[in-house]
């Protein structure tokens, strides 16, 4: 057996020897042409998934040295006072007196303009009895709180900083995203200051909660962008950017059962942002566009029930407001309701099928309307099926009621 292998070995080397003897006999002796060393340089190249790969990562090393100064870190502090209580064979001075402490909020914000304007998410300064700002080079400033708006989330905050040490972000327009362009996130998870993230847009359209904690009427924040870019706590406020460094979200939550990120993550758009942020600095608030109604989207069951064609698509009425725009504009709610697998379900308001000349194809879609161009004041034409007849309705956008 050693002798076999021994032999197999001499053959390989004789092969190798002879292979080597050939090519150094080939270039000697043998002008180098211009075409002779551009093969021998094309033959050295690096495969074209690795020159790709590469101008990949120097896209990214070069967006995250744009954009990275322009993230902070915001660190909040708020008052929590505890009353101690007696305890039976143990004596203390004054068992009853209030305990002051505080408890400890990170999150990410970014340089809006250059008169210092940090915008972050509405939940990272809630309550916010001190915040601090950090910076990309260490230098930290207190801020102070201009304007707040939970029902997108957003909010502003003010430091005092020189014009030549801040820059601000530059923004791009969300309504052009598309699944599958890249997505990048620069904030402070879990108070790692500075981290970046690359994923995709992995999905559009997303309907969050605007402001679980809301007493009386509660809204929704539409046009939410999803993203498999890691997001973690601490990261509400940061940036979520597209492929040439610009700003198409607000990095605002997560969905996870276990705290941390699970490749599901929610920003809110810019073009909602570019909607509420300048509001927010000039008067400390923002009035959202109001319809005053109650919407259902269609369905083929709810169009059966109605005498519709099954693919009928919309956003069906089903109350009007009393008072509202809407009834003010003569918009019908849907006066019954039917039993379809087991649920009640309204039926025979206006399905409205158009915002001006933006085709209306479920509730959703007439909320992200109003959010991404209405303004109050605004008198928008609302195209609507009543009796299985279009009619255009004209109604003058009023102010969103408080939640």
């Amino acid at each position: 057996m050693k002798r076999v292998n021994i032999f197999v070995v001499s053959i390989l080397l004789t092969i190798l020897l002879v292979f080597a003897g050939c090519t150094s006999n080939s270039l000697s002796g043998v002008p180098v042409t211009s075409s002779t060393l551009s093969a021998i340089t094309q033959a050295v190249s690096p495969p074209p998934s690795i020159a790709s790969l590469a101008g990949v990562e120097a896209t990214l090393e070069y967006i995250y040295t744009q954009v990275n100064p322009s993230v902070v870190n915001i660190s909040v502090l708020q008052k929590q006072t505890t009353v101690s209580t007696q305890i039976p064979g143990f004596s203390f001075s004054d068992p009853q007196s209030p305990q002051l402490q505080y408890s400890e909020v990170l999150g990410s914000g970014f340089v809006w303009d250059s008169a210092g304007d940090i915008v972050t998410n509405n939940h990272v300064v809630a309550n916010a009895d001190n915040i601090s700002i950090t910076f990309y080079d260490g230098t930290i400033v207190p801020g102070k709180v201009v304007g707040t708006d939970s029902d997108s989330d957003l909010a502003v905050v003010k430091v005092d900083m020189p014009t030549d040490q801040i820059k601000p972000v530059q923004m791009a327009d969300s309504s052009q995203l598309k699944v599958g362009q890249l997505a990048i996130a620069i904030g402070n998870p879990f108070g790692l200051q500075g981290t970046m993230t690359v994923g995709f847009v992995s999905s559009l359209g997303r309907v969050l909660s605007a402001n679980e904690n809301a007493v009386g009427a509660a809204y929704s924040i539409p046009d939410i962008i999803q993203t498999d870019a890691a997001l973690n706590p601490g990261n509400s406020g940061g940036v979520l950017l597209d492929d040439t460094g610009k700003v198409i979200g607000v990095t605002s939550s997560i969905a996870t059962t276990s705290g941390s990120s699970a490749g599901v993550g929610f920003a809110i758009p810019s073009a909602i942002v570019q909607q509420v942020v300048p509001a927010l600095i000039n008067t400390g608030h923002y009035d959202h566009p109001y319809l005053g109604l109650v919407l259902v989207s269609l369905n083929p069951d709810i169009s059966a029930a109605m005498n519709l064609p099954s693919n009928q698509r919309g956003a069906l009425v089903e109350t009007v407001t009393a008072g509202g725009p809407a009834d003010k504009a003569g918009f019908q709610g849907s006066q019954k309701k039917v039993t379809i697998n087991g649920q009640q379900l309204p039926v025979g308001g206006d399905v409205i099928i158009a915002y001006n000349s933006q085709t209306v194809k479920s509730s959703d879609d007439l909320v992200t309307f109003l959010a991404r161009s209405g303004s109050v004041g605004q008198t928008v034409t609302l195209t609507v099926l009543r009796g299985g007849q279009q009619i255009k309705l004209q109604v003058t956008l009023g102010a969103r009621p408080s939640s």
